[in-house]
């Protein structure tokens, strides 16, 4: 099975919404993860709705595939990035407004996941606070997922409440396993925060994986690099995604690189495509040992 391999719009905001569409549609990738915000599609300017409908237009007239992302940094606080959170001490009915409009606009734009991390702990709030925090917000969120068909992706993220794989899987029992709730796995963030291999984190999580980004890093610090100048072994994981039977977006993810999109762009597809040629010749099967749902 070949992978379909997309491209982050967070790292083409220097570009508009059609013209990053078409050089994305040209260089042959197969869609896009879309980022809310002001660049392409702001969740809060007037008639959403109908900036939406001309997005799909867009997303159909190059035949891409298409998975939404609510990491903007400054959407809700023009001054903290990323706040409010579902952890933050004040503000979370914000980021949960913000988390109900992209789930509509998932279903709107034909997204199967809406991906989603928790926020940085407070100083002053401690983990059976934020715990109760975020399954509180989840938990309001998820019978609007079930209601739109949309899963909810929530990425492990260094440095924030849910950081690790086992953070998501903690969460997801302490709600009683809900379908609708499943995992972004950032390819990155397996090498930086996770104990095992960035392979075998993907065959332990197996079904979960509603969503992955794809970038390169260092164990240990969180900065996304271009393919190459990291320590992440690309043609295992990709065989992984493959044995799992993986069929979303595997999407770059390079937000800090608008500047040179469209080269980086080219320059990342020959290298996944190169990597999954590659992970052909050993392709894993799955574990036995997965997580434990």
């Amino acid at each position: 099975m070949s992978l379909r391999f997309g491209y982050g719009l967070n790292g083409f905001t220097d570009h508009r919404l059609s013209d990053a569409l078409a050089v994305l549609a040209d260089l042959g990738y197969d869609g896009v993860a879309l980022t809310l915000d002001h660049a392409h599609l702001d969740p809060f300017a007037p008639d959403l709705a109908a900036r939406t409908a001309a997005v799909a237009a867009l997303l159909a007239r190059h035949e891409l595939g298409v998975v939404v992302e609510t990491g903007a940094r400054y959407v809700l606080d023009p001054r903290r990035k990323h706040e409010p959170t579902l952890v933050s001490d004040d503000g979370r009915e914000r980021r949960i407004d913000l988390l109900h409009r992209a789930i509509r606009v998932a279903a709107d734009l034909g997204s199967s996941a809406v991906s989603f991390w928790s926020g940085i702990a407070p100083a002053g709030a401690g983990p059976g606070e934020c715990w109760a925090r975020v399954e509180e917000g989840v938990e309001s969120l998820l019978p609007v997922a079930e209601s739109r068909g949309v899963d909810l992706a929530l990425e492990p993220e260094p440095g924030m409440f849910v950081e690790r794989i086992a953070d998501v899987l903690e969460l997801r029992r302490r709600l009683g396993s809900p379908d609708r709730l499943r995992l972004t796995i950032d390819v990155g963030h397996l090498r930086c925060t996770e104990d095992a291999d960035p392979a075998a984190c993907v065959l332990g999580a197996a079904d979960l994986v509603a969503n992955v980004q794809i970038d390169d890093m260092r164990r240990g610090v969180h900065e996304h690099l271009p393919f190459g100048e990291g320590e992440v072994d690309f043609p295992p994981v990709l065989a992984a995604l493959s044995a799992i039977d993986f069929r979303g977006l595997v999407a770059v993810e390079l937000p800090r690189h608008p500047h040179a999109a469209p080269a980086l762009a080219a320059a990342s597809l020959d290298f996944l495509r190169d990597a999954e040629r590659r992970a052909q010749v050993d392709r894993p099967h799955r574990r036995p040992q997965e997580v434990a749902r």
